[in-house]
């Protein structure tokens, strides 16, 4: 089987009724990044980035995966395929795809605002203050902010140098270190970006300019009879 990667950012959710920062203009949900998505902000006013996540995974239980989401999933069929995911969400999962990472984090996770490999499963939607770590710490959201360090940012290119085909869906390309991954797909990969809005990237791609869900349908149809 051929190898399938594909990056998935914002874009990816926005169908299932999750907000993205460009269509909010650089707000989310009302908010500047930097003051809940910032570790700056997190030192700055942690009741306000606790309150804010806790909303973020309230809203969550109630979005279910799109037809993209499934699509990717269907894919599983015809490629060996691997999801390398700008989203903190757990949609991918939802939907039934075997082979995540995630490069921001897990909404439906916490981790110790101490050592980040101290992870934890979040019960419901709500962390609270006072939770706090085998370490004696609190947790924090297990969220990779703006400010910090991409962990998984290597096994991410590990996993673009094996691709065989290269799809991008709903990602701007515009954060980095995750939107340098393009540079790392080998030379003569196929690249196919899927986003409805203009993106710029560098070299040749096979553009699909639709949502998620139907940038997928379309998808499989140009790869799958390939």
């Amino acid at each position: 089987m051929k190898n399938l990667i594909v990056f998935t950012g914002a874009g990816m959710s926005a169908e299932s009724g999750i907000k993205t920062f460009r269509d909010a203009n650089g707000l989310w949900e009302e908010h500047d990044v930097m003051e809940v998505a910032s570790i700056q902000g997190w030192l700055k006013n942690p009741e306000l980035v606790m309150r804010f996540y806790n909303e973020r995974r309230k809203q969550l239980l109630e979005c279910v995966p799109n037809d993209g989401h499934y699509g990717l999933v269907e894919l599983e069929k015809f490629f060996k395929v691997s999801i390398i995911t700008q989203n903190v969400d757990d949609l991918h999962e939802r939907a039934g795809s075997s082979n995540i990472l995630h490069l921001h984090g897990e909404l439906k996770k916490a981790r110790s605002s101490v050592d980040p490999d101290l992870v934890y499963d979040i019960d419901g939607w709500e962390l609270k203050f006072g939770e706090y770590c085998e370490k004696g710490s609190q947790l924090r959201p297990n969220i990779v902010w703006f400010g910090e360090a991409v962990p998984a940012m290597e096994e991410a290119i590990d996993i673009t140098e094996t691709a065989d085909i290269f799809v991008v869906i709903g990602s701007s390309l515009v954060v980095y270190p995750a939107a340098s991954l393009l540079h790392y797909v080998p030379k003569g990969v196929p690249v196919y970006i899927i986003d409805p809005n203009d993106v710029e990237a560098p070299g040749k791609f096979s553009y699909i300019k639709m949502k998620a869900s139907e940038g997928v349908k379309e998808l499989i149809k140009r790869i799958v009879s390939e």
